[in-house]
């Protein structure tokens, strides 16, 4: 059964309406300390990777109320509830001003942000929610094994990329929901959805956008690799739960209603920023499986990843 979440809005005032009355880009600086104080809530992460990730992009209208305010290498997801905005994904540190600098681009005030889901507990996807949620003051949403994660700012121990280490900034402000569980603002509902492997506590979204008549299920799926750090075995008997829960992802893939699929990573779901065709989410799992199964082989083989 699923569980329902209502969450009434705490909203004043009109909301903001695409391209009017947009506030200046000065304002999403606001919290930020002061010239020459270093913000350590936005210290930069694994700078050897950030250019790729944060690679700069336009924020991007995909349907109905559903807007892309990421990056090149990292999704992030603007929804207008109508009575509020919600976030999906903070990426790095370094990069919660120009998240907040596309939410303004596209004429909403990042004041308005609500909510801000998460779907696993790592700084590349995880980093910038401290930042975002006192510049917003923004809830960050997450599963029970993902809130933990993100109150430690650290892999959990039974993290596949336990190994690799490094900490970032600590979320507080946090609201755990269950698998199937629904989250309610304004006209929107999204479903919470546990896709674990990846990461314990990894969680994947869905919800509707219309346009008119014309409806839409968007979904955004949580990283599904099996990636480690060196010396992870997925063999070894600890890791028993991690296949359970790659296999139950796989399945929960396959059955979600998927017009539009965002993923964590957009290179993970194909070409583009999302993948709006047919059985875009059954290929997302089948490529894991694939990758997964090959990983398998190579370690019963004795062979390194």
């Amino acid at each position: 059964m699923i569980a329902i979440l209502t969450i009434a809005a705490l909203v004043s005032g009109p909301q903001p309406t695409i391209g009017h009355g947009a506030p200046s880009l000065v304002a999403a600086k606001a919290s930020v300390p002061a010239r020459g104080q270093i913000d350590p809530l936005t210290r930069p992460m694994a700078t050897e990777r950030a250019k790729e990730w944060l690679a700069p992009v336009p924020p991007e209208k995909i349907f109905g109320n559903t807007y892309l305010v990421g990056f090149g290498g990292l999704s992030i997801a603007l929804i207008d509830t109508g009575a509020g905005l919600i976030l999906i994904d903070g990426a790095l540190p370094q990069a919660a001003p120009a998240i907040m600098n596309n939410v303004l681009a596209l004429g909403f005030d990042p004041k308005d942000i609500k909510f801000i889901l998460s779907t696993e507990p790592h700084f590349d996807h995880s980093g910038g929610l401290a930042a975002l949620a006192r510049d917003t003051g923004a809830t960050i949403v997450a599963s029970a094994r993902g809130a933990e994660g993100l109150r430690l700012g650290a892999h959990m121990k039974d993290d596949p990329q336990l190994g690799y280490g490094g900490r970032w900034p600590r979320v507080t402000r946090l609201r755990a929901v269950k698998d199937r569980e629904v989250l309610r603002l304004g006209r929107t509902a999204i479903t919470a959805h546990a896709t674990s492997g990846h990461t314990m506590g990894s969680m994947s979204w869905n919800w509707k956008a219309c346009e008119g008549k014309v409806c839409k299920a968007i979904v955004f799926a949580a990283s599904l690799n099996p990636v480690s750090a060196d010396g992870y075995r997925y063999i070894a008997p600890s890791s028993a739960a991690i296949i359970r829960g790659f296999a139950a992802s796989y399945e929960r893939m396959d059955r979600l209603p998927c017009d539009i699929l965002i993923s964590a990573h957009p290179d993970n779901a194909g070409q583009g920023r999302y993948n709006d065709t047919p059985g875009a989410c059954r290929r997302y799992a089948a490529r894991s499986r694939e990758l997964l199964a090959k990983r398998l082989t190579r370690e019963r083989a004795g062979i390194e990843p």
